[in-house]
């Protein structure tokens, strides 16, 4: 084994000069920390400007949503409620020709005797879209390849120290709320729509039982206006001049289109490009049936249907065009122009990083230059 250390020739020791293959692994090592460090400072840099770009603060958004949101929304739900449930606003007087053949239809029975009762239907019409905003959203989180998309459209907003909102969270709060609020305006639509024409509905004259033999109808194609003149049911003749747009026919489209346009613009779906075609128009195909069925039970003529169908199609277009944004974040323009701008920032302005092989080269020829001068020395 040969010794570190050589005996010269006045006999003194020096040290044995290392071998070239050791100069160039300890030069490599160097190389290797300073570039690793550099990359670390980096890294840091990097992501703390990826984290503050994808977080806001805002100390106004939750006062905003509890003292505008929620007051809007609480009062859409007492405007509702008053159309609904109370007498306050008088139903307009239509009159009607006594031999009027497009109101004789036979009188269908009360609403819950119908194909789809009320109650049920409203059910559908609310709680379908929610499950699948839900569900969607909590799915989309999940996945790897639609979280990404999903942080980059939703900024996570700073309400002070210790309040977070995540992006599933607002998007979720966004779009139930928003289909809620359009759900309850739908209603108002149709009931003001209902209270200001007093439209008659196909069966009034079987319900209104006029006196045919009275002065007012004994002439065929005289126009009665006296709404005294019925003598059937007051509250099943009252529920007869309701009947433009139809109820029915307005909410369960609304529905569909609003959960229509979110499958559309949301879900991506790469492995069946069927999936969700079958889905949106089995849930229009629904809706359309269901107006259908309201002109088969003489509930509701033609026209009020159709009438349905446009009022609630264009407050579903509307809310998901204007107000939620085709279901898109909020933020997604603004990064991805800041994300155009950082590439586009020229190199300078970033630490610069020496090449390893430069690095490695310099010093290796040192050494080398050194350990000569030494041994010619």
């Amino acid at each position: 084994m040969m010794s570190p250390c050589k005996l010269g020739l006045t006999g003194e020791i020096r040290p044995r000069p290392t071998s070239r293959s050791d100069e160039v692994s300890d030069v490599d090592e160097e190389s290797v920390r300073s570039v690793n460090g550099a990359g670390t400072i980096i890294n840091v840099i990097v992501l703390g400007k990826m984290a503050s770009d994808n977080m806001q603060r805002s100390y106004s958004i939750i006062p905003c949503f509890i003292f505008v949101e929620l007051v809007i929304m609480a009062g859409t739900v007492l405007l509702a409620y008053y159309f609904e449930c109370t007498d306050i606003f008088g139903i307009h007087i239509q009159g009607f020709f006594c031999n009027d053949a497009e109101l004789m239809k036979p009188y269908p029975g009360v609403e819950e005797n119908s194909f789809i009762p009320p109650l049920i239907l409203y059910c559908v019409v609310a709680a379908a879209p929610t499950t699948v905003i839900f569900i969607g959203e909590i799915s989309m989180y999940m996945m790897k390849s639609t979280r990404e998309t999903l942080i980059a459209q939703e900024k996570m907003i700073v309400t002070g120290e210790c309040c977070y909102l995540n992006p599933l969270i607002r998007r979720i709060i966004r779009f139930i709320g928003v289909f809620a609020f359009g759900l309850f305006a739908t209603d108002i639509f149709v009931n003001a729509g209902q209270v200001v024409t007093g439209s008659l509905a196909p069966y009034f004259l079987t319900v209104c039982q006029p006196n045919y033999t009275g002065n007012e109808c004994r002439l065929n194609h005289q126009f009665i206006s006296n709404g005294n003149i019925c003598t059937g049911n007051r509250v099943v003749v009252e529920r007869a001049r309701r009947s433009f747009p139809s109820k029915d026919a307005t909410l369960s489209v609304y529905s569909a289109v609003y959960v229509t346009m979110y499958i559309t613009s949301t879900i991506r779906t790469k492995s069946s490009r069927l999936a969700k075609p079958v889905l949106c128009l089995g849930t229009l195909c629904a809706a359309f049936l269901i107006g259908l069925k309201r002109v088969s039970e003489y509930r509701n003529h033609c026209s009020d249907v159709i009438a349905g169908f446009i009022l609630g199609a264009s407050i579903a277009l509307f809310l998901g065009l204007c107000v939620v944004n085709n279901f898109k974040g909020v933020h997604s323009t603004p990064t991805k122009r800041k994300t155009e701008e950082y590439r586009s920032l020229p190199l300078m302005t970033f630490p610069r990083v020496e090449s390893p092989l430069e690095t490695l080269s310099a010093q290796v020829e040192h050494a080398f230059i050194t350990a000569f001068g030494q041994n010619v020395a």
